[in-house]
């Protein structure tokens, strides 16, 4: 059913009144005293309403689900999970509030643990905790330290939140302490950079964690035990609502999402956007896009923000798009795609589509070969081939007669792509097309890979799916020195692969380098990636002073090409430094890939910039505790990992069924099954009308005794 359809059949104030709860508690958390008088009434309602999360069967709020503990054969009531996002973009920057709260409809005292996706450029660095007319508000620390003042408090009865890092783009919330019939709010907040490629601005929200694959023999990835619903029998769960406030900066001309469907209306100073559903499951990734007019130079944007006596620049360039003026260089293209299991149902079809719209646009004097990889890998070719008609003719019906099955063995798959037999041939350019949807646990293999084997090649991951790894994808392409393309729907394969073609055949934009003139910089990225027509180059730094210049140069199209921009015209941004200081995290986790500093120092940088700027790392978490217990000594506790939707589009039977292979945690198919089987929906037959009203009883009366701060507040925010 589509995510718009979900839930047509109820009516409006059961089928949304959960989200508009969370909307009214996540404005509560920023309205002060009055605002927590809305938190009390809130969380009296979420504890009322059964409706808020789950109601009928197969709906998007579908019912509670029934869930294995951890180390034994009870079975218990899985907690529900309801996420508002709110998004604010400020033209090169946007600032997200995601807000979950955590509902316990079971006899148990509960530890809820949920792995959730963040964009992997996020910065995060904001954790706030809602139990009863308490808002506690975390703290960075050290991640073991942080880990011990957790469970010390989860011990002790008290209520505690932890929010760690799994890889760059996953992170897990774990919540101490839940009682029985008690809703916890848990508030994190991320600065993230807007993504910008061919006059295109876009942000994307990871709404779902894939499973991931696991080679045999490798240590389970940390993620994996995530369980999934089967989607045939228990419907979708876990809903969203999302609004984005955009100030772009400049005249819009289209706003639009090749995920969901939109609801655009004006607002002070720019857009706010909503989904026009109301409500989706978390099934799929949100993309949103924006484009301005046309550009006939190229455009200047820096943005200065001052941060604890530091001054921190983002500056942003972004050449024109324009016609081609010279005859592209003839390629070696190498095409790899991934048949595994993970890429069932419509991803296999997307990946097929874009891989036969590539095969049809290559160019006389190009050559080619294909590489095919489930668990196996065959090399279509002993060689690189001429692009001519009888080899086209065979690739293509070797590609349109692939199935989706098997593991996702992608490390050999990339070393057989950037074997290269013509090393010598500098007149020629090699490219390496990569479609998957990134599924795998070892990522760090995979970059070791490319690190070691590039070469001249250049590496372009194309990310296929709803929910593709878009950790691996990005940090791949940028280790190779080429792009990340996404398509998410197999009506976007051809726009998203001719826009992918056209950077190919385009003349690189090369030997970049970034200076500044009479001021000291510490700048980020530390090295510049190669850059292809309509691409931003995007760059943040600690400058000693907001004077001097700032002076970018390079090649483009064989010809020097340079501009400078004064220091003291920068405008003023907000949450640079976080950029900056993420940007620096990634600086040393790819000097780490590429053996230029130990495992050691590559940690206590990362340790250092997130206990300076206040940031989840890999070396710290945010931690937030209660100081007073809540659970009795002598009630049990029982850990309870929230399930996650199958992205859209996967197929579960050939992930977890069918040909017995090892599932996505690394166990057996049976484990796998196990756990699924362990997941059942119970009757919902309740007394929700009147719960339902009782719970908007209580609303009212907490609007009631906030109305009248919220209504100064909003008039201060007016004059």
């Amino acid at each position: 059913m589509p995510a718009s359809d979900v839930g047509a059949s109820r009516g409006p104030s059961q089928n949304r009144f959960g989200p508009r709860v969370i909307a009214l508690a996540n404005l509560a958390l920023h309205r002060g005293a009055a605002g927590l008088m809305l938190v009390l009434a809130v969380l009296a309602a979420l504890v009322f309403c059964r409706e808020s999360f789950a109601a009928e069967p197969g709906d998007v709020t579908s019912g509670a689900l029934m869930m294995r503990a951890k180390g034994g054969d009870q079975v218990v009531e899985a907690v529900r999970l309801g996420t508002d996002i709110d998004m604010t973009v400020s033209g090169l920057t946007v600032r997200t509030r995601v807000t979950q709260a955590f509902r316990n409809d079971t006899s148990h005292w509960v530890e809820a643990v949920y792995v959730y996706p963040l964009p992997d450029d996020g910065a995060v660095d904001t954790l706030k905790m809602v139990v009863g007319n308490k808002v506690i508000v975390g703290e960075i620390k050290k991640k073991a330290e942080a880990q011990a003042i957790y469970d010390a408090a989860k011990a002790q009865g008290k209520k505690a939140a932890l929010v760690e890092q799994g890889r760059p783009n996953m992170f897990t919330n774990s919540v101490a302490n839940v009682a029985p019939g008690e809703t916890v709010l848990v508030q994190i907040e991320y600065q993230a950079p807007v993504a910008v490629s061919a006059g295109d601005y876009s942000l994307r929200v990871p709404l779902v964690v894939a499973p991931r694959y696991t080679s045999p023999g490798a240590p389970a990835a940390p993620d994996a035990a995530a369980p999934v619903v089967d989607p045939r029998v228990h419907g979708k769960i876990n809903p969203v609502t999302i609004t984005v406030h955009l100030r772009a900066g400049f005249p819009l001309a289209g706003v639009s999402s090749a995920t969901h469907a939109l609801d655009v209306r004006d607002e002070r100073g720019g857009k706010r956007i909503t989904l026009a559903s109301g409500q989706v499951p978390a099934d799929r990734d949100f993309v949103l896009t924006w484009r301005a007019a046309p550009l006939t130079a190229p455009a200047v944007g820096l943005f200065h923000e001052k941060v604890a006596g530091d001054d921190y620049v983002l500056a942003q360039l972004t050449p024109p798009i324009a016609a081609r003026t010279t005859t592209p260089a003839p390629r070696d293209i190498v095409f790899v795609i991934d048949n595994s299991g993970s890429m069932g149902g419509e991803s296999m079809q997307q990946a097929k589509a874009s891989l036969a719209y590539g095969l049809a646009h290559l160019k006389p004097g190009d050559r080619f070969n294909v590489v095919r990889f489930d668990d196996t890998v065959t090399v279509l070719f002993p060689s690189a081939v001429s692009a001519d008609a009888a080899h086209l003719a065979k690739a293509q019906d070797y590609v349109a007669s692939l199935d989706a099955d098997g593991g996702t063995e992608m490390i050999p798959a990339m070393a057989a792509a950037l074997k290269d037999d013509h090393a010598g041939e500098t007149g020629r350019v090699r490219q390496v097309v990569f479609l998957t949807d990134g599924a795998i646990g070892d990522e760090q293999g995979l970059f070791d890979t490319i690190s070691a084997n590039r070469g001249r090649s250049r590496v372009f991951m194309v990310g296929i799916g709803s929910a593709p790894n878009t950790y691996l994808m990005s940090r791949a392409a940028e280790l190779g020195r080429g792009t990340f393309t996404h398509i998410g729907s197999t009506d976007g394969v051809e726009g998203a692969m001719r826009q992918l073609f056209d950077k190919l055949e385009s003349p690189v934009a090369t030997n970049l380098a970034v200076t500044f003139e009479g001021a000291e910089a510490d700048l980020a990225p530390a090295v510049l990636p190669d850059l292809y027509r309509g691409e931003p180059i995007t760059v943040a730094a600690r400058v000693g002073a907001m004077k001097g210049v700032l002076r970018i140069s390079g090649m483009i199209d064989g010809k020097p090409w340079g501009t400078r921009i004064s220091l003291k015209d920068a405008e003023a941004g907000k949450g640079i430094s976080k950029l900056w200081a993420r940007r620096k995290v990634t600086d040393a986790e790819v000097a780490r890939s590429l053996a230029q500093i130990s495992e050691e120092d590559a940690d206590a940088r990362v340790l250092k910039l997130g206990l300076d700027h206040q940031l989840v790392t890999s070396q710290t978490s945010l931690v937030a505790v209660d100081k007073t217990p809540s659970r009795p000594a002598d009630a049990p506790l029982t850990r309870a990992d929230l399930p996650l939707n199958l992205p859209a589009g996967w197929d579960f039977d050939i992930l977890f069924g069918g040909a017995r292979h090892p599932g996505a945690d690394g166990q057996a198919d049976a484990d796998v099954d196990q756990q699924v089987a362990g997941l059942d929906l119970p009757q919902t037959a309740t007394d929700g009308p009147m719960l339902v009203m009782v719970g908007l009883g209580l609303l009212a009366l907490g609007g009631l005794l906030g109305a009248s701060g919220w209504v100064l507040s909003d008039r201060r925010k007016a004059a």
